[in-house]
C-alpha cells in the first residue's frame, strides 16, 4: 500500500532529526558543562582577581622644601692701617687661629712715640700759660681777649695730644673677634699708608648659610626653624642649623626673600662660598596617614581608592590628598591606618569583588622621614 509505505518515509526521517537534534543538544551541554569550571575559582561564585596592596601607615611626616644656597663665614673683617708707618712685625701666620685682641701687626712707633712727647709738653705749657693768665685777667693785668687765647691754646694741645695718643694706639693692630687668619697682604718693613689693606681676618664657627625661599613659602617660615645642609666636599655628611633672619621684603624680580641661618662648624669643615644644598623643614605632622601614589584613582577632581575588608572583599573610598613625597602620598581624609589599599590590578576590578591579596614590599625605599 503506498499510504504505508509513505508513512514509515516519514516516520524514519523524523527520527532521524530527532536523534541530530538529541546529539547536538548533548554535545552543546556537555561543552558548556567542561567550560564552567575554568571561569571560576569557585563553583557559582564570582571570578577571584589578584591584586598588589599596600597596608596603610601613620607615622611622623616632615614637609620640607630644597633650595639651594652659599655659605658665609660669620664675622669677615678686611684689616687696614689707620695711620701712615713701616710695618715693623707680622705676629701671626696665615691660616692661624686667632683669639679676641691677640696682636697682628705693630707699625714702627719711633715717630708716632715723638709726636706724642711732643704733644704732652704742649699741653702742660699751655696748662701753666693758662693758669697765669687767669690770675692776671682777675687783677686786670691783662685783658679778656688775652685770657681767652690761652684758654683757646690749651684746648688745642689737648686735642692734639688725644690725636697722638691715639695714633700711637692704632701702631698696634689686635683682633677685632676670635677667628682664622686669612691671606696676609704685606711684609715686615714695608711703608703703609691709611687704608692700606693688611689681610683679613674670618670668624667661621658657627657659619653662616644664605638662601632664597620663594613667594608662596615665607608664610611657612619662621626663626628658630632647623634646616639640614650639604656641600660637595663633604657629601656624605649633613650639617644641621636654624633660622635667625627672614628678610621683611620679597625682591620684586625673584619673588623670594632673603633668609639666613647659623650653622655650627666645631670643625671648620664648612668654608665662605662653599655651594650648599639644603632642606628646610616647614612642619612636621606626627600621625599622617602615608599610602603609595599608585593607589590613587583619580577621576575630574575626585579621588578615591579599593581598599580590601577582612572577608577579601573591594569597597571605593573617596581620599582627600596633602603631601607628596618620593612615590607616597598623605592620606587627610577617607582612611584609617592600617587599612589594606590596592596598588596594583585595580583596573580589573570593582566595588563587591573578590580579590587574591600579595602585600607590596617598600621596605627598602624612604619615602618619608620617621622624626
Amino acid at each position: 500500500m503506498r499510504y504505508g509505505i509513505r508513512s514509515d518515509k516519514q516516520g524514519g526521517v523524523l527520527l532521524a532529526v530527532i536523534a541530530a537534534a538529541v546529539l547536538t543538544s548533548s554535545g552543546c551541554s556537555s561543552e558548556s558543562t567542561a567550560e564552567q569550571p575554568s571561569k571560576a575559582n569557585e563553583p557559582g561564585g564570582p571570578p577571584t582577581v589578584n591584586v598588589v596592596a599596600f597596608k596603610s601607615q601613620r607615622t611622623a611626616l616632615t614637609d620640607k622644601i630644597s633650595i639651594v644656597g652659599s655659605m658665609e663665614s660669620n664675622e669677615q673683617v678686611n684689616i687696614q692701617s689707620e695711620i701712615s708707618g713701616t710695618i715693623e712685625s707680622i705676629r701671626f701666620e696665615e691660616g692661624q687661629p686667632i683669639k679676641a685682641g691677640e696682636l697682628l701687626f705693630e707699625i714702627d712707633k719711633e715717630k708716632l712715640k715723638a709726636s706724642y712727647d711732643q704733644a704732652l709738653a704742649n699741653l702742660k705749657l699751655a696748662e701753666t700759660t693758662a693758669t697765669r693768665y687767669k690770675n692776671l685777667v682777675q687783677n686786670k693785668a691783662v685783658s679778656q681777649q688775652e685770657y681767652d687765647q690761652t684758654v683757646a691754646t690749651l684746648e688745642s694741645n689737648r686735642a692734639t695730644l688725644a690725636l697722638a695718643k691715639e695714633q700711637l694706639a692704632d701702631a698696634t693692630i689686635v683682633a677685632p673677634f676670635e677667628g682664622v687668619m686669612g691671606e696676609r697682604l704685606v711684609s715686615e718693613g714695608q711703608f703703609v699708608t691709611q687704608g692700606t689693606p693688611l689681610g683679613s681676618l674670618y670668624n667661621q664657627n658657627p657659619m653662616k648659610v644664605t638662601f632664597h625661599v620663594p613667594e608662596r613659602y615665607v608664610g611657612e617660615i619662621r626663626t628658630g626653624q632647623t634646616i639640614s645642609t650639604k656641600v660637595a666636599a663633604f657629601k656624605d655628611k649633613s650639617y644641621e642649623g636654624k633660622v635667625y633672619f627672614i628678610s621683611p621684603n620679597i625682591d620684586e624680580t625673584t619673588r623670594t626673600a632673603l633668609v639666613k641661618a647659623r650653622i655650627p662648624n666645631p670643625q671648620g669643615e664648612l668654608r665662605a662660598g662653599m655651594f650648599a644644598n639644603l632642606e628646610l623643614i616647614l612642619d612636621i605632622k606626627e600621625n599622617a596617614i602615608l599610602i603609595p601614589e599608585t593607589a590613587l584613582i583619580i577621576k575630574g577632581d575626585s579621588v578615591s581608592v579599593y581598599t580590601v575588608g577582612e572577608d577579601d572583599t573591594v569597597a571605593l573610598k573617596q581620599v582627600t590628598v596633602g603631601t607628596r613625597r618620593e612615590g607616597m602620598v598623605e592620606i587627610v581624609t577617607g582612611l584609617e591606618a592600617d587599612e589594606v589599599v590596592v596598588t596594583e590590578g585595580y583596573q580589573k576590578i570593582g566595588p563587591g569583588s573578590k580579590v587574591n591579596v600579595r602585600f607590596e614590599d617598600l621596605s627598602e625605599k624612604k619615602f618619608y622621614e620617621i622624626i
